[in-house]
């Protein structure tokens, strides 16, 4: 007989406060940014339904539903796909919405022990709240819940499942069922087990944003968020999970007790996940501290990034009077987008997640948009000079301040022997930066007004920021099926 009750487990402590907290509850910053939120999420999304990956998950669904090629019909399913208005059942309608918000890389950022894009999980949610005819309300309750629950969970690891070679997907499989619980009903011991069942099918190595890079590395977030969504599903008709899936026998923290990193253990610190959950209007929300990006780019690439184009327009430099970029950033900075594979991207996967790229990309074209990642400007050999200019560096001083800041430092040296350096902490769309309504509204519509037009683009933004006043979250489908 086991010694431990259910509630003395942490998932039991976290599906308890998810259960009770309601709508009321939220304080009115967070309720504005997970509007402004789901506006930077719902135009990562247009943008990336035009991508590759995005059309051939579309066109495997479905074929697979049997619908390949054909005009949708309200009977093929309760779930509207963005863009395509493809029909179908809850689970696979979260899967491919979410895929396309993360399919750019262009979606929100936080990063403490471990990066997230808790963006990733909410279309699950959100599929959810259409199948069973939820307001904006609900979609909110759910989206402030998935924030709290992964960025939580980001911080919590010591020093974080990304350290020891495993993807942050790991920890979002943790997260998506809470969130896709609460819009379900689930009663806290439900929602314990779609965690259990959930958590138990998505742990994800670090190989897929690892070298060289493929479709799974914008994949994996959103499958753990699909299977969010089914294990919520499952859980409300009795289906039952490892309800010790943290802090049991073989559970994360025993799994990962076996790992050593600097000579100490893996560890997790739980009191991070329970400590001050908000519980009313006067809390913190942690979705207040999440970032957005103004780079379609990995996350740690924006402050080098911003520092360069900076330096280059205050001192009107020119691409051929640059002979080298020295680009200094945090150690798993120069591991993730500096190894030499980054050096002659060949996919858009693996551009994005590539420093030398970026930096000559920007440098050469003045900008660095969705346009700078299309096929032909990624294997364009005319950068490859460019980016063996630029030579990315570990500066261990930086350490000591990461995560609270990023800092990044680029020193520009000419071909006539000058230098000047640039330095920045923390880049545009960090919350101490935060992106306005304005500015989404501008990357809104870059992202969008090819896919479904500049007027609806406008439409969309005003639905999304008066999304509490909703009855139903289907006007959003209305407004973004081209």
């Amino acid at each position: 007989m086991s010694a431990y009750k259910t509630s003395d487990f942490l998932s039991a402590k976290l599906a308890k406060w998810a259960c009770s907290l309601r709508y009321e509850h939220l304080s009115p910053e967070a309720i504005q940014a997970a509007k402004l939120f789901w506006y930077d999420s719902v135009g990562c999304a247009l943008g990336g339904s035009q991508q590759e990956d995005a059309r051939i998950l579309l066109a495997h669904y479905q074929e697979m539903s049997g619908r390949h090629g054909t005009k949708p019909r309200a009977s093929d399913g309760p779930c509207t796909c963005f863009v395509s208005g493809f029909r179908t059942n809850p689970v696979d309608a979260g899967f491919l919405n979410a895929h396309m918000t993360r399919a750019m890389d262009y979606n929100d950022i936080y990063w403490k022990a471990d990066p997230c894009h808790p963006s990733d999980i909410i279309a699950a949610p959100l599929a959810l709240c259409e199948s069973k005819g939820l307001s904006g309300k609900d979609l909110i309750l759910a989206t402030v819940i998935a924030y709290e629950m992964e960025q939580r969970l980001c911080e919590f690891g010591l020093p974080g499942v990304r350290e020891y070679g495993w993807h942050h997907a790991t920890l979002t499989a943790f997260a998506a069922p809470i969130a896709c619980g609460r819009v379900l009903g689930l009663t806290p011991d439900q929602m314990v087990q779609a965690i259990g069942i959930s958590a138990a099918r998505t742990f994800s190595p670090g190989a897929v944003t690892a070298g060289k890079l493929t479709n799974m590395k914008n994949t994996v977030d959103p499958w753990a968020a699909r299977m969010g969504a089914e294990s919520a599903l499952l859980a409300a008709r009795g289906y039952s999970g490892p309800e010790h899936i943290f802090d049991g026998k073989e559970g994360l923290y025993h799994v990962f007790s076996h790992v050593q990193y600097k000579g100490e253990p893996a560890r997790f610190d739980t009191e991070i996940m329970l400590a001050q959950l908000p519980t009313g209007a006067k809390h913190h929300y942690r979705i207040l501290d999440c970032g957005m990006k103004s780079f379609p780019i990995e996350a740690l690439s924006h402050a080098p990034l911003t520092a360069m184009m900076k330096c280059v327009k205050e001192h009107g430099l020119k691409a051929t009077e640059v002979a080298e970029i020295k680009v200094e950033v945090i150690a798993r900075a120069a591991d993730i987008l500096g190894d030499p594979h980054k050096y002659r991207p060949d996919s858009k996967e693996t551009a994005d997640h590539s420093l030398p790229y970026c930096m000559a990309v920007g440098l050469v074209d003045g900008m660095v948009t969705p346009l700078q990642f299309k096929e032909e400007r990624v294997l364009d050999k005319s950068l490859i000079p460019i980016m063996d200019k630029v030579k990315v560096v570990a500066n261990q001083e930086f350490e000591a301040l990461f995560p609270k800041f990023q800092p990044s430092q680029v020193t520009i040296t000419t071909t006539g022997g000058k230098s000047y350096t640039k330095r920045v902490d923390v880049p545009k769309g960090d919350p101490r930066d935060p992106m306005t309504a304005e500015e989404i509204g501008v990357k809104f519509t870059a992202l969008g007004k090819a896919v479904i037009g500049e007027a609806k683009c406008e439409q969309a933004g005003e639905w999304i920021m008066s999304l509490e006043q909703h009855d139903s979250v289907s006007g959003l489908f209305d407004l973004t099926t081209a």
